[in-house]
């Protein structure tokens, strides 16, 4: 459970999705959806501004996913997201089939972004914590090891949350 590069190169896409989704007025979380191959098939910022605080960016995304594709396409396919998913996004991993997950920075990395702030009341509970609870085999590869890519994770939280 390494992390390729290609696997680097799609979480820094997620970086400017959820770059994207700040200039839009919302928390910036970006997710996205790839073939086996590496080819994205879906993308997806958080979308707060329009439904609230559920309106995760991995589960908007999951959820059209399973209204676009099958349990089995979806089966070999991994979901990528700035931030580890929280439990509510990976129990949407599980329910939809998404059998990988690569993820840049950790939930415990999140929380000193945001603290207590009440817009973002973060779980102390991993993905693998979550996942392992389960019936079904989800590799999860996570968090990065690249520095440069963590750093730029980061950054929009940092500017985020310390205006908030």
């Amino acid at each position: 459970m390494v992390m390729t590069e290609k696997d680097r190169e799609l979480l820094m896409r997620t970086v400017e999705i959820a770059h994207q989704a700040m200039e839009r007025g919302n928390h910036p979380f970006g997710a996205l959806l790839s073939d086996k191959d590496g080819n994205i098939l879906l993308e997806q910022g958080n979308e707060f501004t329009k439904g609230g605080s559920a309106y995760h960016a991995e589960t908007l995304l999951l959820l059209k996913a399973a209204t676009l594709y099958t349990p089995e396409e979806l089966a070999e396919c991994t979901l990528y997201s700035n931030f580890e998913p929280c439990c509510m996004c990976t129990g949407a991993l599980y329910w939809t089939n998404v059998r990988r997950l690569v993820f840049g920075a950790t939930e415990k990395d999140l929380l000193r972004f945001t603290g207590d702030n009440e817009e973002n009341p973060t779980f102390s509970l991993s993905s693998r914590e979550v996942a392992k609870h389960g019936q079904k085999d989800i590799e999860i590869i996570g968090p990065a090891d690249d520095e440069v890519l963590l750093e730029r994770i980061c950054h929009d939280h940092i500017d985020f949350w310390k205006n908030r």
